[in-house]
């Protein structure tokens, strides 16, 4: 399996454990009575389950987004390409302004 799928794949765990103890930490503390309207609803479990589930997509792609941006350069400069402009100097050009003529009383 290649190394970038591999990390995805354990980033991807990790955020859905965090969003289980997110969740849970959520729960437990009752916060905006929401055990009360997990545990006395009848979808109570499917409410809760769905907090997990989307609160672990953001968390692993947060997770692996982090991941990533933290990976370290080796020092070495980039290679490769021909190093041309990619788009051409910005030249200043005049643009007359015209203004109304005063009538003279």
């Amino acid at each position: 399996m290649p190394k970038l799928i591999r990390l995805y794949i354990q980033q991807v765990i990790l955020g859905f454990v965090l969003s289980a103890a997110f969740v849970a930490g959520l729960l437990y503390t009752n916060v905006g009575n929401l055990w009360h309207l997990v545990s006395t609803s009848d979808v109570g479990l499917l409410a809760a389950f769905l907090l997990w589930l989307f609160n672990g997509i953001v968390f692993a792609g947060v997770q692996f987004g982090l991941t990533i941006m933290r990976m370290h350069d080796d020092g070495t400069p980039p290679a490769g390409g021909k190093r041309m402009r990619v788009a051409p100097q910005p030249v200043p050009v005049t643009v007359p302004a015209k203004t109304p003529r005063r009538r003279v009383l």
